[in-house]
């Protein structure tokens, strides 16, 4: 499996064909999330080499089916792993494996394996993060492109909504990220008091 070779051409699809108005979903996102997933696997003692590289092959693939699609990229993401991963030496067995954890970062998450609930984790890294405010900006900023959020107030319900249903699947984020959801939970439900 020749991992560096599918980032180089993740991250060159990324720049070249997603749209400039992926604010939250652009390639710095997957470069993030790629890093938080093997921080988590680290934290969460995984450390055979095939589990490791199969883990960051899915986070570098887990937004690439953006590039031409909105909605179910998730799904297209796993057609585009299909079909290239062969050529960076990655083995039907192991493409499933990666899709699995793509499609484990699909919202509303429901990973069944470790490696499933790490990137689960790592995608959703921002809400416990000291960066939440300027991602969810964002994401807010998307999603407004698109129309699927008409103002602040209702993006600020729907993030209090959206944090108070979530929960991290690993103990290592939810040690690490709990507190910081908390705080900005709180913060978040008490500017939603005042419309």
């Amino acid at each position: 499996m020749n991992v560096d070779a599918a980032e180089i051409y993740i991250l060159d699809k990324l720049t070249k064909n997603l749209s400039p108005t992926l604010f939250y979903h652009g390639p710095h996102h997957t470069v993030e999330v790629t890093e938080a997933a093997l921080k988590i696997a680290e934290a969460e003692g995984i450390t055979d080499e095939e589990s490791l590289i199969l883990l960051k092959t899915a986070a570098l693939y887990h937004d690439i089916g953006f590039i031409t699609t909105y909605r179910s990229h998730e799904e297209e993401g796993c057609r585009i792993a299909r079909l290239t991963l062969p050529t960076f030496g990655y083995d039907a067995p192991q493409i499933e494996k990666v899709c699995g954890m793509v499609m484990a970062t699909k919202i509303p998450q429901t990973p069944h394996t470790h490696l499933e609930r790490i990137i689960a984790d790592a995608d959703l890294d921002y809400l416990g993060g000291v960066n939440f405010w300027s991602v969810a900006d964002s994401l807010y900023n998307e999603l407004r492109e698109r129309e699927m959020v008409t103002d602040i107030q209702a993006w600020n319900r729907i993030q209090v909504s959206f944090l108070t249903a979530h929960a991290y699947w690993t103990p290592s984020a939810q040690a690490g990220r709990n507190p910081g959801k908390q705080a900005v939970l709180d913060e978040l439900k008490e500017i939603v008091k005042t419309y």
